[in-house]
């Protein structure tokens, strides 16, 4: 049975030198400089199962980002005008070689709640009528409950808030 072609990665003399600009930033997350590493190996010619021995990968991680990027190629080459900075199209290749929001249950807090219980943390706890000098999580728990803030919290979730 013949092995599937690896999809072809085409990249521009300009986004070759904006990945290897990525692929060296010290302050790039991992991800992003192994995914840029790997985008400019594919353009070499190099096959998926190389890559994957160089960077460390697993192959079918390979087989998604060199499909993702060939599939990005015509929205990058659109990009790709004298007038567009380099800035610009450096942004537009790390949202190819971003992850995509993945499924899962949404937040249960907002970001206002988690500010409204930070607030009440920041309160002194006699102002909330408690015989307490400070707030322990359960009793930060019990009064954002009280005071309508959220409808239920554990005092682990307070916790996890105020770290």
């Amino acid at each position: 049975m013949p092995t599937p072609k690896a999809k072809v990665c085409t990249v521009s003399s300009r986004q070759h030198q904006l990945l290897e600009q990525i692929s060296r930033k010290a302050t790039n997350p991992h991800r992003l400089v192994q995914r840029a590493k790997l985008v400019l190996l594919a353009a070499d010619g190099i096959n998926n199962t190389e890559i994957s021995e160089q960077l460390q990968m697993n192959r079918n991680q390979v087989r998604m980002w060199r499909s993702r990027w060939a599939d990005a190629a015509s929205r990058l080459e659109i990009a790709e005008t004298p007038e567009t900075s380099d800035q610009k199209l450096i942004q537009l290749i790390i949202l190819v070689l971003s992850d995509q929001p993945r499924p899962g249950k949404p937040a249960t807090f907002t970001v206002d709640n988690i500010v409204q219980i930070v607030a009440v943390a920041c309160e002194h706890p006699s102002q909330s009528q408690r015989p307490i000098n400070e707030w322990t999580h359960r009793e930060l728990a019990e009064e954002v409950v009280k005071r309508g803030i959220v409808k239920e919290i554990s005092r682990y979730s307070v916790g996890r808030f105020l770290k």
